[in-house]
């Protein structure tokens, strides 16, 4: 099975981070269904100004789904320390961009994403890592929501997750509905969260 580029993690643990280096006969084919694309829709793709365009369609394409070439439990696993911290650990305002899977529109905004350490913690930095390794997929906002706190909860087995995330979806606002000031919120939680004091605190730890 061919990789869609090679991916090489900047800290040169494998599994996370990536290099631009796209598969040339997946680009190709890629680009050849834009350029069908393109015709369907009454342009000519051989016109100056569209002569790169399925080419860099199809680049652009393999970045936004590059989540589906990471790994997100590697992605905390290589950096797991132990400790014996055992109070809330928020990362808030972790910006994100994403393709919905309905009509390949983007929608984008912020996760907000905390645990409660069990013996062990991870770096800072892996938790948007892992936002970021599920967005970058064709994703629905409550399904990425569940993923990073499924991944989290099952990786670290910590006392807790939360998850929260805000995101405007241009499906609603450059189409169907139109509503350009809508903001669709998520949200997911395990163990301790649970309780109404912690999810509470959480809550208003974020806002």
């Amino acid at each position: 099975m061919q990789t869609r580029r090679k991916m090489v993690d900047d800290d040169d643990v494998e599994g996370y981070a990536k290099v631009d280096n796209y598969h040339p006969v997946t680009v190709k084919r890629v680009a050849d269904n834009y350029r069908k694309i393109l015709k369907d829709l009454g342009e000519d793709p051989q016109r100056e100004g569209l002569v790169k365009t399925p080419e860099r369609a199809a680049k652009a394409m393999h970045f936004l789904t590059h989540g589906y070439d990471l790994d997100p439990p590697e992605i905390l696993r290589s950096a797991m320390f132990a400790e014996e911290y055992s109070q809330m650990v928020i990362v808030k305002d972790i910006e994100l961009y994403s393709l919905c899977e309905h009509h390949l529109l983007p929608f984008f905004g912020k996760a907000h994403v905390a645990y409660i350490p069990n013996g062990r913690i991870v770096g800072l930095s892996k938790i948007p890592r892992v936002v970021d390794a599920y967005a970058r997929r064709l994703q629905v906002q409550e399904r990425l929501t569940m993923e990073v706190r499924n991944c989290i909860q099952e990786t670290l087995n910590p006392l807790g997750v939360a998850v929260v995330i805000e995101a405007k979806h241009m499906c609603m606002v450059m189409r169907g509905i139109q509503k350009q000031n809508s903001v669709a919120t998520t949200s997911a939680f395990t163990g301790e969260f649970n309780e109404d004091r912690t999810r509470s605190e959480f809550l208003r730890l974020i806002l």
